[in-house]
């Protein structure tokens, strides 16, 4: 077998491949929520079905999801695969901008209720109009963007890195991958970068001296205020840096920066996701990016679904309208 009939590569992490028996029994969950009134994934009624169906998951898909929140692991990811859909059951692959998923679909439930399972799914006014299920699709004239919409290589950046409130957790789950099957998404781990690190280096990173600006895919933002890039614990840190928005506020800092960026690239996995199969990121510890692919425009195009979980709806609660999942 070679690497591109796996689903993945082989990386440090937590991984589950679904039995047949569990792939059947997540696909007549999803397929109730799919024909569950009034079918709209971000319907507040609708997402509390889909909240409670999440308990019915099969007891193994559950039990690592608990696991990795509990602890993410040296790797900071969950791989998950034989999820119930392949590519024979999904429609052309969507081009246009800000595309999201409002109905139902079964790859679209899947996605709610394994991040439902894990926390609460939550999105943001400003990106993709608040969508709760977005897609991450290759479109006509961004290709060279640095942006969920572009096919060129995508620095490493822990999402919405700009943002008081940051998702907990990413949710990448893979419709179709690109025309090779050889497209990955990149991710980084500060808990394996870490010990390459200098002690003084670490200092500074420890600092409030870095600013970041909002991604392409926000319509408004303001940059952050100085911070630092790793928070908490010295000895298992969070990070927060977007190597294209974060940038440096003297020359220390910016040297300190670089040499970091080739820490992270030396310790880096390419995850390359086929029809079927989820990564889950701790955001608070990976970076992920992306590799190079060439789209077509055909229809036959890499697609991915987007999910964001917050492991405390609370915190965020000034920043919502009522018990609404989208963040201002």
């Amino acid at each position: 077998m070679t690497m591109l009939d796996q689903p993945t590569r082989t990386v440090p992490g937590l991984t589950l491949d679904l039995t047949d028996d569990e792939r059947d029994a997540l696909r007549e969950l999803a397929e109730q929520l799919v024909a569950t009134p009034p079918a709209l994934l971000d319907d507040v009624g609708w997402v509390a079905q889909a909240r409670q169906a999440s308990c019915w998951l099969p007891l193994r898909l559950r039990q690592i999801l608990r696991t990795f929140r509990d602890d993410a692991g040296p790797a900071g990811s969950l791989i998950l695969t034989g999820l119930p859909f392949g590519e024979d059951d999904l429609p052309a692959t969507p081009n246009v901008r800000e595309s999201v998923e409002r109905a139902t679909t079964v790859p679209a439930v899947v996605a709610m209720l394994i991040g439902l399972n894990l926390g609460e799914v939550i999105a943001y006014r400003d990106e993709k109009t608040g969508a709760l299920v977005q897609n991450v699709v290759p479109v006509p004239g961004l290709e060279g963007t640095q942006s969920n919409a572009g096919s060129v290589p995508l620095e490493f950046h822990v999402e919405n890195a700009f943002h008081p409130q940051r998702p907990d957790y990413v949710g990448l789950l893979c419709l179709r991958n690109d025309h090779a099957k050889r497209a990955g998404t990149l991710v980084t781990c500060i808990r394996q970068a870490l010990p390459l690190l200098e002690e003084t280096d670490r200092k500074v990173l420890h600092e409030p001296r870095f600013i970041t600006a909002p991604p392409p895919s926000f319509h408004q933002g303001d940059r952050t205020r100085p911070h630092a890039v790793l928070t908490g614990s010295p000895e298992d840190p969070n990070i927060c840096l977007d190597l294209n928005a974060t940038a440096a506020l003297d020359d220390e800092a910016r040297e300190v920066m670089a040499r970091l960026k080739g820490v992270l690239t030396d310790v880096s996995t390419s995850l390359v996701l086929q029809s079927g199969s989820m990564a889950l990121i701790d955001n608070r510890l990976v970076l992920h990016g992306r590799t190079e692919f060439t789209p077509r425009f055909d229809g036959r195009d890499r697609w991915l679904h987007r999910v964001y979980v917050h492991l405390d709806n609370r915190r965020s609660r000034a920043h919502r309208d009522g018990s609404r999942p989208v963040l201002t």
